[in-house]
């Protein structure tokens, strides 16, 4: 892979976080087939694992300032390994090109036609939706995963195909999150332009970093925290209160776009070790039948409903790295 000296600038900044990466691993560089990359965002065109050349990193660059909390940082990876292992595929895995496989109707926005094609929903967590759908069984039925850590948001799949996601154009939408805020009233930005002064780097800001649990609490978005204040701390009762309540609320959207409830998945990192806050969001929904084993709850095991529940309940731990390496492995076969 070629890089262009003006991307290469842009690049630099990664390769200190690629050295970091290959200090924790032990590798005979000279047998080194490829390096898979997690991308967050491929917009429509990038549907598929791509392997990565000059044109390909051109057009993404183009796509930064729509995810820029995790795709310039991704992009500058990229190039770090093309100047360590040149002649080394780079292979392009996108988080959003899971959810093209959605109904056409779940991408839409209800705005004009004539606006920037790139304006529709993508969702994301992609890689992490694809691996949990590879753990499910085939009978797994009206499912949804719920992607529960710094960043959240959920799924609906209908026998393991995406159905919905609650994120949409941007990784900002949807469920509340550790310092976004998830769905807002467009008239909150108008309002913050108008009244108090914002321009786009400080809604940016805002928007990324000072939002989501730790806006609320003021104090911090990591949830094992709050749920340890949350007794003594009205804020962090408050900041895990509202993260559950948009949880019920988005579990209930999708559960309504699939008509029903089979199979409920639970990963990422509170997802995976938040016991109280899997079983806040599940008690809304006993009128589905869906009943929790509380003891199996507690200890994170990987079914934690009861032998009566209508809904099958779960607790797999994702492994978006996994996903990665598989999609490589097919792209050098291929």
């Amino acid at each position: 892979m070629r890089i262009a000296s003006g991307e290469a600038a842009a690049g630099a900044g990664g390769d200190a976080a690629l050295a970091a990466v290959l200090s924790q691993i032990q590798m005979d560089e000279s047998k080194l087939a490829a390096v898979g990359h997690r991308l967050v965002f491929g917009g429509s065109r990038y549907v598929v694992p791509t392997r990565a050349n000059d044109e390909v990193l051109h057009e993404l660059e183009a796509l930064v300032a729509v995810e820029p909390l995790h795709l310039r940082a991704e992009l500058d990876l990229v190039y770090a390994a093309g100047r360590r292992f040149p002649g080394v595929p780079q292979i392009l895995c996108f988080d959003t090109a899971f959810h093209r496989r959605s109904p056409a109707i779940a991408r839409r926005l209800p705005l004009p036609r004539d606006l920037d094609p790139l304006v529709e929903r993508y969702g994301f967590h992609g890689l992490s939706y694809e691996y949990i759908a590879s753990e499910l069984d085939a009978d797994s039925g009206r499912t949804v995963v719920a992607h529960l850590g710094s960043g959240a948001s959920l799924c609906a799949l209908c026998d393991r195909a995406p159905i919905d996601t609650t994120m949409g154009f941007s990784a900002l939408g949807g469920l509340m999150m550790g310092t976004r805020p998830g769905d807002l009233d467009p008239g909150i930005v108008l309002r913050l332009l108008d009244a108090d002064g914002y321009d786009a780097e400080r809604l940016a800001d805002l928007f990324y970093n000072r939002s989501g649990l730790l806006g609320v609490s003021g104090s911090t978005a990591d949830m094992r925290t709050l749920v340890a204040q949350a007794p003594r701390d009205a804020l962090a009762r408050a900041a895990l209160d509202l993260f559950v309540y948009q949880l019920v609320k988005h579990l209930g959207a999708m559960v309504a776009v699939l008509g029903g409830l089979d199979t409920l998945v639970f990963t990422a990192g509170i997802g995976e070790r938040a016991p109280a806050v899997r079983a806040a969001a599940c008690d809304p929904f006993a009128y589905l039948g869906l009943r929790l084993d509380g003891a199996a709850n507690d200890r994170n095991e990987r079914i934690i409903s009861d032998g009566g529940s209508s809904v099958t309940v779960l607790v797999i731990p994702t492994d978006e790295n996994m996903m990665i390496a598989r999609h490589t492995m097919r792209m050098l076969v291929s």
